[in-house]
């Protein structure tokens, strides 16, 4: 499959906001909201309009994610985010709990605003995500998962499976979770449920 362009790309997620949300939540397809981000990963950041360019994306994955990673890296260069690259920097075998929880640890601490994950499955990275404080990480693999993780579950770590999609896909689920805000209301009370598991 061929690469789309940006704005084909674009075009493709606010046809599928709109069908899956109705034309009302177009709103909520825009780019947060939100300001740096903040320590201990906030369940619901909110604060003063912050371009692109302040906002930072730490991003890593193992030797299977790999190539998925340098090329979503210069991608996000080019919607304007700051990306942090926490290794691996080769197709040499590593272990990926040592990445993810990188990646994670940025999150958390407040160092990124998001993070992004890679390995073969997606899976792992997951679960070593979410054993961090303050972390909401959500495995997709396509857009209507892309979108329900950021709109129901205010998710602030997406992980990739590199084994599952390609290139094309990567980029739209990456452009779908990052342009979608979190829906707030009844979703709020739920997720302030998720964070209060780990005060306990």
């Amino acid at each position: 499959m061929s690469d789309l362009s940006e704005s084909q790309l674009q075009e493709i997620v606010q046809k599928i906001v709109k069908r899956t949300l109705g034309d009302s939540s177009m709103d909520n397809a825009k780019p947060a909201l939100n300001s740096a981000a903040p320590s201990r990963a906030e369940a619901m950041p909110h604060a003063g309009e912050q371009s692109n360019k302040n906002r930072r994306i730490a991003i890593a994955a193992d030797h299977g994610g790999f190539s998925l990673k340098e090329n979503l890296k210069p991608y996000l260069q080019k919607q304007g985010y700051q990306v942090d690259d926490c290794g691996t920097h080769s197709n040499e075998s590593v272990d990926y709990p040592d990445f993810a929880y990188a990646v994670a640890k940025k999150v958390s601490e407040g160092e990124a605003w998001r993070g992004i994950i890679i390995d073969g499955a997606g899976i792992g990275s997951c679960m070593v995500a979410n054993k961090v404080p303050g972390v909401r990480a959500a495995m997709c693999y396509d857009h209507a998962t892309a979108l329900n993780s950021r709109e129901h579950n205010n998710a602030n770590v997406l992980t990739l499976g590199a084994g599952m999609i390609d290139s094309t896909l990567a980029r739209q689920i990456v452009l779908t979770w990052l342009n979608t805000n979190f829906g707030g209301g009844r979703h709020a009370r739920r997720v302030e449920k998720i964070m209060n598991i780990e005060r306990r």
